[in-house]
């Protein structure tokens, strides 16, 4: 096993674990905390996506702001990983082809995606909240990078592309959640 493949499960698997062990700090109700769901989801592109996405995770009726960031930021993380583990695989199997140069700009992209979202965790541990914005802005840009490198050819990343870009999306209005005025 390489290193970065190593050091990416070893952070993968730090940030599920301490994602799910992180202490509860909710103290209002899960109607409240719909209305939080709901007040992020309208602030985005694609209300359903946002939805689903939050939802996915069963801690989400009853997440605090804090506890939302936290859902929505270790989802794109690991969306993020899962998409750069299907492009080394994809370089594996297309070893050959007209495609490996444009996997391998996507390969760069996602592992600026990654570390940009990492960063983007540990900032919420350290309640850091000003920069997280700027970090899921540059995680979803790396995934625009990647879709434009297949410019006018099919790309075998699009969907991935596409959730990467909707869920920076999500982490960028649960940012502003933290923003005081």
């Amino acid at each position: 096993m390489n290193v970065v493949t190593y050091s990416s499960l070893c952070l993968s698997l730090f940030l599920v674990t301490s994602f799910f062990i992180h202490p509860s700090n909710a103290t209002t109700t899960t109607i409240q905390q719909s209305n939080l769901v709901n007040k992020v989801c309208n602030q985005t592109s694609n209300y359903t996506f946002c939805v689903e996405s939050l939802y996915a995770n069963p801690k989400t009726p009853y997440a605090n702001r804090q506890e939302l960031a936290y859902i929505i930021f270790v989802s794109a993380y690991l969306d993020a990983t899962s998409t750069q583990e299907h492009i080394a695989k994809l370089l594996n199997t297309n070893a050959n082809t007209s495609q490996r140069p444009l996997l391998l700009r996507c390969a760069r992209d996602y592992t600026k995606a990654v570390s940009k979202l990492a960063v983007a965790y540990g900032n919420l541990d350290s309640e850091t909240y000003n920069s997280l914005a700027n970090y899921s802005r540059t995680a979803s840009a790396a995934a625009d990078d990647c879709q434009a490198a297949f410019n006018g050819t099919h790309s075998p990343l699009t969907t991935r592309n596409k959730d990467l870009k909707g869920l920076c999306e999500i982490c960028v209005v649960v940012s502003k959640l933290f923003v005081t005025s």
